[in-house]
């Protein structure tokens, strides 16, 4: 008898902690749930703004667009200052490089969503730290220069300018997250270094 009723109780307890469990699950948040919300609370902060991209990819694109459309500006020049086919030659592929770089960021804002402006670039920006930016007086005495000394500004400012470029792409490799625009950052290292290189020899020559 006493067996029989230990064996009993027994059960009785085992159910009845079984039944508990059920019902304390039954009113308790799936563990997912709750992550989620705390993603949700801090997203602002620390999430990339779409998942494949992050602010530092938005800001590279924003700042390389009118820092290549400079670029682009000064090539311009070139033909109607220079009679230098080196010169000439190296405009002409700058030029032929960047008009489509910049169509391509351009193309990032916005399926990104972030709103540009006709020229291409984030609306409402300022660029005036952007690294190797020329500034108007620097510009206006580069289109006022022409033959061997034109050359010769031509160069320096954009050995400047690439300098910067450079930079810039060094900083979104360190700190962006979008495949597309870590492999042009990285495209415009290799580029613009080698150009570095051509300029300098043709302003040592």
């Amino acid at each position: 008898m006493i067996s029989r009723f230990v064996t009993g109780a027994a059960l009785a307890i085992v159910t009845a902690a079984v039944a508990t469990g059920c019902s304390d699950n039954s009113d308790t948040p799936p563990i997912a749930d709750t992550a989620t919300t705390s993603v949700a609370v801090g997203g602002a902060a620390t999430a990339p703004v779409a998942g494949d991209h992050n602010q530092a990819d938005i800001r590279f694109a924003e700042e390389m667009i009118p820092h290549h459309r400079q670029a682009v500006e000064m090539a311009a020049l070139v033909p109607s200052r220079s009679s230098d086919p080196a010169v000439i030659d190296l405009a002409a592929r700058i030029q032929q490089a960047q008009d489509p770089e910049i169509a391509t960021m351009t193309g990032w804002l916005q399926s990104w969503g972030v709103a540009t402006t006709e020229g291409g670039g984030h609306s409402g920006m300022g660029h005036g730290t952007m690294p190797g930016m020329m500034t108007d007086e620097q510009m206006g005495q580069l289109e006022a220069a022409r033959g061997p000394d034109f050359d010769r500004m031509w160069l320096s400012m954009m050995i400047a300018h690439h300098e910067g470029a450079v930079r810039m792409a060094e900083t979104e490799l360190a700190e962006g997250i979008a495949p597309d625009a870590r492999a042009l950052a990285q495209q415009i290292i290799d580029s613009q270094q080698a150009e570095i290189q051509q300029m300098q020899a043709m302003l040592n020559g």
